[in-house]
């Protein structure tokens, strides 16, 4: 397969990983509010969409801008693969997970209201959005790898 096209559609498998994976941690008590419940919150409070579409319907949008945002991440790794031909893919996704987590979560987030800020949230808040970020940039990694293998 095009490399392109796996590393979307590997952003795309790894956006409903890391989803199952912050539901899973919310319900068991494992994680503590989790960014996408951020994000929802904060979709409610600039849009008023609870009150029209109810918190699920809310959740949905978040989820859909959610899987938006991962395909396009996986976009770029193709690109960060050229920079780093001789990397493995468990640490090419590690670096860019912390990459993606240092810009979009400690410097963009906050600066939106989606966040309270990395400080403010705590080490084990913040610990668990950057684990987030690592395991979504390496489910795309590896996923990309594989469906490259794959012919077209």
């Amino acid at each position: 397969m095009q490399k392109h096209k796996a590393a979307i559609l590997g952003g795309l498998v790894a956006g409903v990983v890391t989803t199952a994976f912050m539901v899973a941690g919310r319900k068991t008590g494992l994680l503590t509010k989790t960014l996408d419940r951020d994000a929802v919150d904060w979709i409610d409070r600039t849009t008023g969409s609870r009150a029209v579409i109810g918190d699920t319907g809310t959740s949905v949008v978040e989820f859909a801008n959610h899987l938006g945002a991962s395909a396009a991440f996986g976009a770029a790794l193709p690109t960060l693969r050229e920079w780093a031909p001789n990397l493995s893919t468990v640490a090419l996704g590690t670096l860019y997970g912390t990459a993606l987590y240092a810009v979009n979560i400690a410097g963009i987030a906050p600066v939106l209201g989606i966040t309270e800020g990395e400080v403010q949230a705590g080490p084990r808040k913040a610990g668990e959005r950057w684990a987030v970020h690592v395991l979504q940039a390496v489910v795309t990694a590896l996923v990309a790898e594989r469906l490259e293998k794959q012919p077209d």
